[in-house]
């Protein structure tokens, strides 16, 4: 067995009070013995009353049996060469001995007890008596070992389960953590990926306010209410996606889906963004919800792209696909040298292949002939 030993639990008062009953029901015993003995000879009155008070001797140590076990088990073991009533104290710090599972301690104590016991035993002669008692003694003394060993192994395996049980909780709240940063990584990718688009197209409208002196009163007034509505729509949105921070319950709003996406490319011509569409996808109606959100926000995002890298230049978007051969996006523009991408330059790619592997599809982007091209493919499973 394991040499080690472990802080031994503290008991309550129900515990210590146990732990004395057990102390105590030998000395009744011995003093019931001790009783008829002196009834039957008065001369050993006073050796009657010593025994008795070394017994309490032993009590009074017991006080001690948790801070210094083995003195405490030796001490009361060699109590009992003199005192038979010593025997109940003597017991409980043998077994609370025991209980601390360090053999080169308790192995020497019960060789010192089974001594004492023999002592105690033969101080009358070797007789028949006496061979009664060294094999009660000795019965009793191995069955207290294997008492204290089976304690001790009972107190390890408590120990062990309460040790699962606040792993299973540490797990459980690494798992409930591990689910907030995922969530708050999909809001703050949702966040991007709307507010990108939106003051995308207020920096293209204020641009044209700033720069424009040929513009009418009407022109002007057109593209202030363009960006006044496109504000709007950015606090809408932003309100959509922190709403998914409630914790009430609530249904969240829907969100745009491939079905949405002409709507888009008419916003983003509105605020001045050139953009020629190949659209050839076929069975719409067919494109899972999910995937067709995941389109949705790829194709947002390409072209915002797009106005942050190349601002002004006429962009391409290609969209193709059928069931069962999965759904292609692609969105090239004109390389602009010496642009600067501005905050957050080189991000917008990380959330769009980010975006593209959770739909369990792949992202690549390259220059070719002085353009900048996008690809994305996203499964789409055949009907059954």
């Amino acid at each position: 067995m394991d040499d080690r030993t472990e802080n031994q639990p503290a008991p309550d008062k129900q515990g210590v009070a146990l732990r004395y009953l057990c102390a105590g029901l030998p000395m009744l015993f011995f003093g019931a013995v001790l009783v008829h003995v002196v009834s039957e000879d008065h001369a050993r009155l006073w050796s009657a009353l010593a025994d008795v008070g070394l017994s309490l001797v032993g009590l009074v140590l017991m006080r001690w049996r948790r801070r210094w076990p083995w003195q405490t088990a030796l001490a009361t073991a060699l109590l009992t060469a003199f005192s038979t009533t010593a025997t109940g104290p003597a017991y409980v710090a043998y077994v609370s001995l025991c209980t601390h599972r360090r053999w080169r301690q308790f192995v020497p104590v019960a060789v010192v007890s089974w001594l004492c016991l023999a002592t105690q035993a033969s101080w009358g002669g070797f007789t028949q008596a006496t061979v009664v008692s060294l094999v009660t003694g000795t019965t009793v003394l191995g069955g207290l070992t294997v008492f204290g060993l089976y304690l001790r192994g009972r107190r390890d395996l408590a120990a062990s389960e309460r040790a699962a049980a606040l792993a299973a909780e540490r797990e459980q709240q690494q798992q409930i953590e591990r689910a907030r940063l995922a969530e708050r990584a999909r809001i703050a990718q949702e966040m991007h990926d709307v507010l990108a688009h939106r003051i995308s197209l207020l920096s293209m409208l204020a641009g044209g306010l700033a720069y424009r002196t040929d513009l009418s009163a009407e022109e002007t007034r057109a593209a202030a209410l363009a960006i006044q509505e496109n504000a709007h729509q950015s606090l809408n949105e932003l309100r959509g996606v922190l709403g998914t921070l409630r914790s009430d319950g609530g249904l969240e709003a829907p969100q745009p889906t491939l079905a949405q996406v002409d709507a888009l490319f008419d916003e983003v011509r509105a605020a001045g963004q050139q953009v020629e569409v190949d659209d050839t996808i076929t069975d719409r109606d067919l494109l899972p919800t999910h995937t067709g959100r995941h389109a949705y926000r790829i194709v947002q995002e390409a072209l915002t792209n797009a106005r942050k890298h190349a601002p002004g230049s006429r962009v391409r978007a290609e969209l193709g696909g059928r069931p069962g051969e999965g759904l292609c996006i692609r969105v090239s523009n004109p390389t602009t040298f010496g642009t600067p991408a501005g905050p957050g330059g080189r991000l917008g790619l990380v959330g769009l292949a980010e975006r593209t592997r959770m739909a369990g599809g792949t992202l690549d982007h390259a220059l070719a002939d002085g353009r900048f091209v996008l690809d994305a493919r996203l499964p789409w499973e055949a009907a059954r």
